[in-house]
């Protein structure tokens, strides 16, 4: 995962609240020559009483096995966890999560 930072609990990345980006998990060192994606799932962590992250879309690349994510919004100084969930067409599924965290980057 490009730009993303790594501590103790997972990987993340900063996001500001107006941005609308693409957000990418590379499977292809997990998923077996002559294996391929088959869906792509993608959950976003709730927060009581603060805005959600929300989705503007998905996708996967079935040649590359990158799963993709758009997200847009959130709140400043909050922490979402995103997971995505993947089924191979060997019948394999596994997920990965990241966490995007909501940051004021026009400074």
């Amino acid at each position: 995962m490009k730009g993303f930072s790594t501590d103790k609990i997972g990987s993340h990345i900063d996001k500001d609240p107006q941005s609308t980006l693409d957000y990418t998990i590379d499977w292809s060192s997990w998923i077996s020559t002559g294996d391929a994606i088959a869906t792509s799932t993608w959950a976003i962590e709730t927060i009581a009483g603060t805005s959600p992250v929300s989705t503007t879309g998905s996708s996967f690349d079935v040649a590359t096995s990158v799963s993709t994510i758009w997200l847009a919004g959130g709140d400043l100084r909050k922490t979402y966890r995103i997971t995505n969930t993947i089924t191979t067409t060997n019948g394999l599924t596994d997920e990965r999560y990241f966490r995007i965290r909501v940051t004021d980057k026009s400074a």
